[in-house]
C-alpha cells in the first residue's frame, strides 16, 4: 500500500525560559544540524495540534496553555533530496511558528530517532547554533530583534 504524501505544512516551536534561555536540539541526521522543535503537519491537523504534538514527541514537554502562536510564517523550498516525499510538482513548505515559555530549564526526554543532543543555550548563541535561517529568523522575531 503506497504511503500519503507529505503535508507541505510544518510547525517551528521556540521553547524558552524566563530567564531567557533557549532549548537547542542536535538531529541524528544530519548530525550537525541544531533547531528548535520542528514537525510536519498531518492532515486534518492545525498548526496549534502540529506544534503541540510535536513539542510532546520531541521533548516530552506537555505545552498545556504556554503554547503562544507567533502569528507568522515563511515559506521555503523543500530541498530536492525531500521532494519524493510531497505531491508531484510540490516545491515549497509553509512552515508556521509558535513559542513555549517555560519558568526554568527541564530536561527533555529525547525523541532518540531525531535527536542526539540538547543544549539550553543564550539567545546569541541559538543564534549561532541554530541550523536554518527561518530558525533564526522565528528566535529573533520572538525576542523583539527586527529579522
Amino acid at each position: 500500500m503506497k504511503k500519503a504524501n507529505k503535508r507541505p505544512e510544518s510547525v517551528l516551536v521556540v521553547v524558552y525560559t524566563t530567564a531567557g534561555d533557549i532549548l537547542m536540539l542536535r538531529r541524528t541526521r544530519p548530525g550537525d544540524f541544531w533547531q528548535s522543535v520542528t514537525g510536519s503537519l498531518e492532515w486534518g491537523e492545525s498548526a496549534a495540534q502540529a506544534a503541540r504534538r510535536e513539542l510532546y514527541e520531541e521533548t516530552g514537554i506537555m505545552a498545556g496553555g504556554a503554547l503562544f502562536d507567533l502569528a507568522c510564517q515563511e515559506i521555503f523550498p523543500i530541498l530536492p533530496a525531500w521532494r519524493s516525499r510531497y505531491a508531484a510538482n510540490t516545491h515549497t513548505n509553509t512552515e508556521h511558528w509558535f513559542a513555549v515559555m517555560l519558568p526554568f530549564r527541564r530536561q527533555p526526554r529525547l525523541h532518540q530517532q531525531e535527536h542526539a543532543e540538547y543544549r539550553w543555550v543564550s539567545y546569541a548563541q541559538a543564534l549561532r547554533l541554530a541550523s536554518s535561517w527561518t530558525n533564526r529568523k522565528a528566535i529573533r522575531h520572538l525576542f523583539g530583534e527586527i529579522a
